[in-house]
């Protein structure tokens, strides 16, 4: 009975020491021992060595084959995974990128402009609303050059553009008719001139008065200059306080022409008339203007002077041609 009990103790060391693996150390030592799988964690893992005898052994001491064979084992994967060294290949797969074909855009086929603008409906649209434009063009160049507006349509029409830029060079055609007129206007002396045709008479006031007429030999008559009428004077504009706003803006909106030196011909014989509370200023020019006053030149005799008037004291302003009364 001993003996089987004896047997059996001796099957069940061999067992164990047959669970039992030989892992070869960082250091060159070797150690032999069962892995529990229980004590594993981030740091290491223990092995039974013998009957009450243990040891943990960091990851960091194990080789790359023995953290390998670790790594196979779904428990120890995780603790070993930072451990494991990875080769340059192995991170080459990992980082690999694989590129995937992408649908694209068929790319048009390369055609003129032309071709290109009539291939769609908007690009025809637009190529036939510039030629309605160009015959358009050539029919307001026969216009204004008196061509003949068959012509220069036609001439438009085979050569877009060219053709009404063509006409457009070229001088007017005068008509024959208005030409001659003006010839004739030209060459036509003077009224009241010796040889000209007498103009009208009147009848005389007498019934006998044309018989008491001097005899005029040659068909000769006396022209009297027309007394010249008067030149029509522009007419006088006034602005009273109440209907407008005396300040800086409205001064250089409706006088700008006052704050030149030199005046234009249309403007240089206008002057300003400012009705104001200390007076009344005749003035030419407006010499300088800030944002609650302004300088008037008004002339007195041979001389001139700088007149100051505030905004506020300005009750009217006229607008009227030197002469005017």
């Amino acid at each position: 009975m001993q003996k089987i009990i004896f047997i059996c103790l001796a099957l069940w060391l061999c067992g164990l020491r047959a669970d039992a693996e030989t892992f070869q150390l960082a250091g060159g030592k070797s150690v032999t021992g069962e892995v529990l799988m229980g004590s594993a964690n981030d740091t290491g893992l223990q092995l039974r060595i013998d009957d009450g005898q243990y040891e943990r052994i960091p990851w960091a001491n194990f080789t790359q084959d023995d953290l390998k064979k670790f790594q196979q084992n779904p428990k120890l994967a995780a603790l070993v995974e930072p451990f494991i060294e990875v080769t340059q290949e192995e991170r080459l797969k990992k980082t690999e990128v694989t590129i995937n074909p992408v649908p694209r855009l068929e790319r048009p086929e390369a055609r003129s402009l032309i071709g290109a603008m009539f291939s769609t409906g908007l690009g025809a649209v637009i190529i036939l609303l510039l030629y309605a434009a160009n015959l358009y063009a050539g029919f307001e160049v026969a216009v204004f050059r008196a061509r003949p507006i068959a012509v220069v349509c036609g001439v438009a029409a085979i050569l877009p553009v060219i053709g009404p830029i063509i006409f457009l060079c070229l001088p007017t055609v005068m008509n024959q008719a208005t030409a001659e007129e003006e010839e004739s206007v030209s060459a036509a002396p003077p009224p009241g001139t010796v040889g000209s045709s007498p103009p009208a008479e009147a009848p005389p006031a007498h019934p006998h008065a044309a018989e008491h007429a001097a005899p005029n030999p040659g068909g000769l008559r006396i022209s009297h200059a027309e007394t010249p009428t008067a030149l029509a004077l522009p007419q006088t504009q006034i602005f009273q306080r109440g209907a407008f706003t005396f300040n800086r803006r409205f001064l250089e909106t409706k006088f700008a022409g006052f704050f030149g030196v030199v005046r234009r011909d249309t403007e240089k014989d206008m002057i300003l008339v400012i009705k104001a509370a200390r007076g009344e200023y005749h003035g030419t020019r407006i010499t300088r203007i800030s944002a609650n006053d302004l300088h008037l030149q008004v002339h007195k005799g041979n001389a001139s002077e700088e007149v100051l008037i505030p905004f506020t004291e300005i009750k009217e302003i006229q607008l009227k041609h030197k002469d005017a009364p």
